[in-house]
């Protein structure tokens, strides 16, 4: 019997990260979850299957220690979601260095060290692979009031290296997509007005965890998908409603 697939999911301590670690420990991963306090969360169950990796994915130390604790526990990575990003909305000329900075080493630096260090892993182990990365549907499909212009130069830098990341390691079965979530029902948006969010797509609404972690899987075993963008945000990319 073939051994259970390891995935490691960043950002993994609340929210959207915290639904994906109890969706594929239900579907039989083993989970190696990282987040700066993921070690304190009450979000994520109990397993055997799951280890906590205390680690900010801006330093690249975290990624070592992610990838070297999912091979001692459990043999090899097999997937990665890159969940970790933070959002910062301010006008573009006022735009503090020190927040984009910030938006920078999370959210760039974050998907570069940890998927440079699984995708080595991949290359080593020669069975191929997933990497999902989580971005926005803002960074082809802007709102005028969202003040997202910084946010979306790291997160549309997510993208683009993606793609390119789709075509680099085809050959060798490792496949990168990318699910880009509208609003969702997350602490992030504990003090948003619910009944003005619910009208930012033309599908009024506010999605949950689980219709996000729904795409991440679809996209993590789908073994012909790469370098394919999921919008998961009630058609808000379409246009103007």
């Amino acid at each position: 019997m073939k051994n259970p697939r390891t995935i490691i999911i960043t950002g993994a301590s609340q929210g959207i990260g915290a639904g994906l670690v109890s969706r594929f420990l239900d579907r039989g991963y083993n989970v190696v979850a990282t987040s700066r306090k993921v070690s304190d969360s009450k979000e994520l169950p109990v397993s055997d299957r799951l280890v906590r990796v205390d680690g900010d994915v801006a330093d690249p130390a975290t990624a070592n220690a992610v990838v070297e604790a999912a091979v001692k526990t459990f043999g090899s990575v097999d997937a990665l979601v890159n969940n970790a990003g933070i959002f910062i909305g301010k006008p573009f000329v006022d735009f503090p260095i020190e927040d984009y900075r910030k938006l920078q080493s999370i959210n760039v630096d974050g998907f570069l060290f940890m998927t440079q260090r699984v995708v080595r892993q991949m290359l080593a182990q020669g069975t191929g692979g997933s990497i999902v990365s989580i971005t926005s549907p803002l960074t082809q499909n802007p709102i005028a009031g969202a003040m997202s212009t910084v946010a979306m130069i790291t997160k549309g830098g997510i993208e683009a290296g993606s793609r390119n990341l789709a075509m680099e390691y085809a050959t060798q079965g490792i496949r990168v997509n990318i699910v880009a979530p509208g609003i969702v029902d997350t602490p992030m948006h504990t003090d948003s007005p619910k009944d003005v969010i619910a009208m930012m797509s033309p599908i009024q609404g506010i999605s949950s965890v689980d219709e996000i972690a729904d795409a991440v899987v679809f996209v993590t075993e789908a073994p012909r998908v790469t370098g394919e963008t999921i919008r998961v945000d009630g058609g808000g990319h379409l246009g103007k409603w």
